[in-house]
């Protein structure tokens, strides 16, 4: 009687650990990609060109796309 209550139980926690538990960690890593995939786009002040905005450069409170585009709006 004992051992058959033993096997029911372990049966619940590994129901358990198996199917809510993962469930719990999917919905962390997916909060988590949803903030990867975010890009900001800005809009070059000199060639009206979009570009990510960690690989834009800040100039005199403008982006750029590049180097070329400082040169020509200066």
């Amino acid at each position: 009687m004992i051992l058959k209550v033993l096997l029911v139980i372990g049966v619940i926690t590994i129901v358990y650990f198996m199917f809510f538990k993962k469930k719990n960690i999917s919905t962390s890593s997916k909060k988590n990609k949803k903030t990867d995939k975010t890009n900001d786009m800005v809009e070059c002040a000199n060639c009206s060109v979009y570009c990510d905005i960690d690989e834009a450069i800040l100039s005199n409170a403008n982006y750029y796309c590049s180097k070329e585009c400082i040169a020509e709006a200066s």
